[in-house]
């Protein structure tokens, strides 16, 4: 059974940096195409980023300025969302998402917090 754990969320000062990781089990890691979600306060979830097997990278259409960068380490069958230049608009609840072959799935969520 495939499992997502995410990690390192948290509160940051605005201005700040938060790296997200998110580890996926029960499969191979390498097959799977990875992205990061968020739900901010008032708002649906959405796509952040997005990187397939092959290591394409896209991101949301919310995000200016490329803040975010996401990264894959299928070594350790984990997916990374490095966070820069937070702003408190930011604050929300951050998803890992996996996706194969019409299957998809979810981790429980890491919550992020960007205040003063």
């Amino acid at each position: 059974q495939v499992q997502l754990v995410e990690s390192g969320g948290g509160l940051v000062q605005p201005g700040g940096s938060l790296r997200l990781s998110c580890v996926l089990s029960g499969d191979a890691f390498s097959t799977y195409y990875m992205a990061w979600y968020r739900q901010t306060l008032g708002k649906r979830r959405e796509a952040v980023a997005s990187i397939t097997t092959g290591g394409t990278i896209d991101y949301g259409p919310t995000l200016t300025g490329r803040r975010f960068t996401i990264s894959r380490d299928n070594n350790k069958s984990t997916v990374f969302l490095q966070m820069d230049s937070l702003k408190p608009e930011d604050t929300g609840d951050y998803f890992c998402n996996a996706y194969k072959k019409g299957n998809e799935y979810w981790g429980q969520g890491t919550q992020v917090t960007v205040s003063s």
